[in-house]
């Protein structure tokens, strides 16, 4: 009989499973008879036996668990060992740990990064590496805000471990498991840690916590975080040091030998850093270590060459005149606001339609309202509230405006969700206020300020940021300006920019009458892969219209 085997390891869990204890492995077998059959049937089972052989003992695919593995069809084990087709019932039944990075279909890995890690020989009992979790879609890193768990804590499901800083909030992260938090690997205020790095971990048993004391992470568990780096950069050269000599001519003789691949200059990461302090082009170089690489002694050389040996320390300030400044450092927010701002403005064909409304029987109605609002207890309405709603309405009526690009179709959304700008102390939020145009006055108004407060707070959860077809921004309102052009939020394809109201002069039907009225500037900020000109002005009309006769958004 000929087999071939596959080795699981397997959790401390795994307590009712006498077999699988006696060993650091269960074992799948791939089973070949005498006949003519290149693959076990998926009917077959193993049943292992200590001391004895491996058996064909054709039992049900529900067998006492622990004690038979089902066949798999290993037909469908790459090279590698990585699972692409079927996963046995009773594997599963096992807890053998399956996540998304084994499996290429039929499962999802979890956004937590949980990962299995075993005995070893450091003695390091079972364990589970925490990882830092993808909590948007477009977060590529987070910060550690701050631990509520210590060290040495018991840990339930459900319970929040710390919180993490994102690239659009601070999110609480629960404990998916029941165990014991044996090591913070990052702690309080950690900054720009990769989605997937190991955070922290996690024991199954209170007496494993002292096992890792001094733990600290593995180079492979480090691995993801070079996962970023082009496939292009150069293969790390190891620096190789060499004895100064008095003459350079032998290394010129070696260097002239050095093969020229596609132009690519080779240098150690030393040499580099050092050629990049003092300015010096690497092309003007030639190197001495392997394959012709430019080491540091090459650097140094050249220095020494143009006089400039004490320069080898850092570079000395030569401004006249000190600045008094303070650096401050990037938080997750500014850092993705900046990034998204600056695709937008380089990838978006931003242009611009003003217009001026006015807005006397928006603020009547709106006083009308606020005294009815009073009298039952409920929150005032803001103009605000009535702009959200203007705009909501004006998306339903012209429905080109309420559209992303995508480079193979134009996606027209069925809902109206406006995203609100709020400024706070920690950078800029857009919370969404989702169906806008089906909710009434009150209802905006309620979501706007809980929202806006949870802003402040820096406690929006994803839910309520994400999902949003348009975005409106007032500066007028709180801050007086009169009229700005917003930058569209992506994917979106419109913003509206609402300035403050002042008085006017409004010419009258006689030639010595006149009367005042309040005007408000808005514009509008289209893009022009979606929204054309005279879509954008169709837009802005009814947007007007809505303000300018408010009752008909009460129908």
């Amino acid at each position: 009989m000929t087999y071939t085997s596959r080795v699981f390891n397997h959790s401390k869990k795994l307590r009712n499973a006498p077999n699988l204890l006696r060993q650091e492995h269960s074992t799948l077998v791939r089973w070949f008879s005498k006949k003519a059959r290149p693959f076990s049937s998926k009917g077959d089972d193993i049943l292992k036996i200590p001391g004895e052989r491996y058996r064909d003992c054709n039992c049900p695919s529900t067998a006492s668990f622990g004690h038979t593995y089902r066949a798999i069809n290993t037909d469908t084990i790459t090279s590698l060992g990585i699972l692409k087709g079927n996963v046995s019932r009773t594997a599963m039944k096992m807890g053998i740990p399956v996540t998304g990075s084994l499996l290429s279909k039929g499962f999802s890995g979890s956004c937590m990064h949980l990962r299995r890690g075993f005995s070893s020989d450091s003695g390091l009992p079972a364990h589970q590496k925490i990882g830092m979790p993808s909590l948007s879609p477009t977060m590529t890193e987070g910060n550690i805000a701050r631990w509520l768990k210590k060290e040495g804590d018991k840990i339930s499901p459900g319970e929040v471990l710390c919180e993490v800083e994102t690239d659009k909030a601070t999110v609480e992260m629960e404990c998916m498991e029941e165990g014991y938090l044996a090591k913070i690997i990052q702690g309080d205020g950690a900054k720009e840690i990769k989605v997937g790095e190991v955070i922290a971990i996690t024991v199954e048993e209170e007496e494993d916590i002292a096992k890792f004391k001094d733990y600290k992470p593995s180079p492979s568990d480090a691995a993801a975080e070079s996962k970023g780096l082009s496939d292009s950069t150069p293969p790390k050269k190891e620096e190789v040091k060499e004895e100064p000599t008095s003459s350079p001519e032998p290394k010129s003789s070696k260097a002239s030998a050095a093969p020229s691949t596609e132009g690519r200059i080779f240098a150690s990461p030393l040499a580099r850093k050092l050629a990049e302090e003092h300015n010096v082009p690497l092309s003007s170089i030639k190197g001495t270590g392997p394959d012709g690489s430019i080491v540091k002694a090459d650097i140094e050389d050249y220095l020494a060459s143009r006089g400039k040996e004490g320069s080898l320390t850092a570079p000395k300030v030569t401004d006249t005149m000190a600045l008094d400044y303070t650096d401050l450092p990037h938080s997750q927010i500014r850092k993705i606001t900046a990034s998204r701002l600056l695709l937008s403005k380089q990838t978006i064909p931003h242009y611009y339609l003003t217009v001026d409304t006015c807005v006397d029987k928006l603020m009547d109605l709106r006083s009308q309202l606020n005294s009815i609002q009073e009298a039952s207890g409920g929150k005032r309405i803001s103009i605000n509230d009535l702009v959200i709603k203007a705009a909501a309405l004006a998306l339903r009526k012209v429905p080109q405006c309420n559209s992303s690009w995508t480079n193979d179709y134009i996606r027209q959304y069925h809902n109206v969700n406006i995203n609100v700008a709020v400024q706070t102390d920690n950078g800029l939020f857009v919370p969404v206020v989702k169906d806008a145009d089906k909710k009434g006055l009150s209802k905006i108004s309620e979501e706007v300020k809980q929202l806006a407060q949870k802003a402040k707070e820096n406690s929006l959860k994803p839910a309520d940021y994400e999902g949003g077809t348009f975005t409106v921004s007032n500066l007028g309102g709180p801050f007086g300006i009169k009229q700005f052009c917003a930058i569209i939020n992506p994917p979106q394809s419109g913003i509206l920019a609402i300035g403050s109201a002042e008085k006017r002069v409004v010419p009258g039907t006689g030639p010595d009458e006149f009367k005042f009225a309040s005007f408000m500037s808005v514009t509008l900020s289209c893009d022009h892969r979606v929204i054309d000109g005279a879509i954008g002005a169709e837009w802005l009309k009814a947007f007007k219209s809505y303000i300018e006769n408010p009752e008909s958004m009460l129908l």
